[in-house]
């Protein structure tokens, strides 16, 4: 009997939809989880489908603990890590418990465009950080702060994707990342690092988080929250990730109203998430996911260079899902748009991602393609910029 489920992204017959920065679904490891739901379910029983503690289940984060201890050399205690209903809703929630109406969140500019969204939401303020090819422009931070304080503001969190950076696919330089995480302890900002896609590195390893630096610098442990999340190399649907961060912050996030009304968020899909990292199918998972995705990315770049107009800029990701491309002085995204619906491939522009401006920024998704497919969709994406081109005075 037919069972229809609709998916969130609109995929048009035709179109090359480059907007999208969902998981593909014949990469959704369907019969894993399903043999893992049914593990689940005869270990834990009810108790997998009831309300569960607050903090999620024992078992996956102990599951946890030692995942992050094998991969990123950092003993942590079970007290600092929560099980959440993935990173966007674990950002909600700290926005909801750490910042008031009026104060200020500090975003890399560009930024995730839904991010920038339920910071709105909330009236909140936003104030963007500079951003070049290499990241956050950290150096300039202090003096941002500064100028916050002295108009009045409060600046109450710096929200920031340093690995495989959504929208544009850079990381965070090395040096910055040091910089950022002792500006946060001697500023007292709080840090929330999204780290989405640190299991998505395809040129060697992802560089270290922020969370994972600032337990070797005096206080900034104190600072930064680390977001994770199984939505990418897992299945979105789940809807299960983590966050890890002090004794004092990841209690503050279990013990509030939402966790204490019901629990776990994602009680069943934390049972089934643990029994797949204990059973080892979920280190399988991402060693077959990671080089699908990575020749996605290498095949896009690739076209990119060889299609875009030479006076395009093309970022250099090496992970995650996205790559971005600047467009030239005078040529906007909404100006390539109907060129690129016409020759049928579809992007995001960059205002989307930006507290203000970003309209030659043009980000495009390499998740849901075959390589052949995005070669094609470049060669479109290249032809549409030209041709808008030619319209410019």
């Amino acid at each position: 009997m037919p069972f229809p489920v609709e998916p969130q992204a609109e995929m048009r017959p035709g179109m090359i939809e480059l907007r999208w920065g969902d998981p593909d679904p014949a990469l959704i490891p369907v019969e894993k989880i399903g043999a893992a739901a049914g593990a689940a379910l005869r270990a834990a029983g009810a108790a997998a489908l009831n309300y569960g503690a607050n903090e999620g289940p024992s078992v996956l984060r102990k599951a946890l603990a030692e995942r992050i201890a094998r991969m990123e050399g950092q003993a942590l205690g079970l007290d600092e890590i929560v099980v959440t209903a993935g990173n966007s809703a674990a950002l909600g929630q700290l926005l909801v418990l750490l910042v008031r109406p009026g104060d200020v969140v500090l975003v890399e500019d560009p930024s995730y465009s839904l991010a920038l969204r339920m910071a709105r939401d909330q009236a909140l303020d936003l104030v963007g950080v500079p951003f070049d090819d290499h990241g956050m422009l950290v150096e300039a931070l202090p003096g941002i702060l500064a100028g916050i304080r002295r108009s009045g503001g409060t600046p109450r969190l710096l929200y920031t994707i340093p690995t495989f950076h959504n929208p544009t696919g850079v990381c965070l330089a090395d040096d910055r990342r040091r910089r950022l995480v002792e500006i946060a302890a001697e500023e007292r900002l709080l840090v929330v690092e999204d780290d989405v896609y640190r299991e998505l590195a395809y040129e060697g390893p992802a560089p270290a988080s922020l969370w994972s630096l600032a337990r070797d610098v005096p206080g900034a442990g104190d600072y930064v929250v680390r977001l994770g999340t199984f939505s990418k190399t897992l299945a979105p649907g789940l809807r299960c990730g983590f966050l890890t961060a002090s004794p004092v912050v990841a209690e503050r996030f279990a013990q509030s109203g939402l966790f204490d009304s019901g629990g776990c968020p994602s009680q069943f899909s934390a049972c089934l998430v643990a029994q797949m990292i204990l059973d080892g199918s979920y280190d399988e998972n991402v060693a077959h996911v990671r080089p699908a995705y990575g020749a996605r990315c290498r095949a896009l770049l690739a076209a990119l260079r060889e299609n875009v107009p030479a006076d395009c800029g093309v970022s250099a990701a090496a992970g995650g899902f996205f790559a971005w491309v600047t467009l030239p002085d005078g040529l906007t995204a909404p100006a390539v748009l109907p060129f690129a619906e016409a020759n049928r491939v579809s992007f995001f522009g960059g205002s989307r991602y930006s507290v203000g401006g970003g309209e030659q920024g043009i980000r495009l998704g390499f998740s849901m393609y075959r390589p052949e497919e995005l070669r094609e969709g470049a060669a479109r994406l290249g032809r549409s910029i030209a041709e808008a081109h030619d319209t410019v005075p």
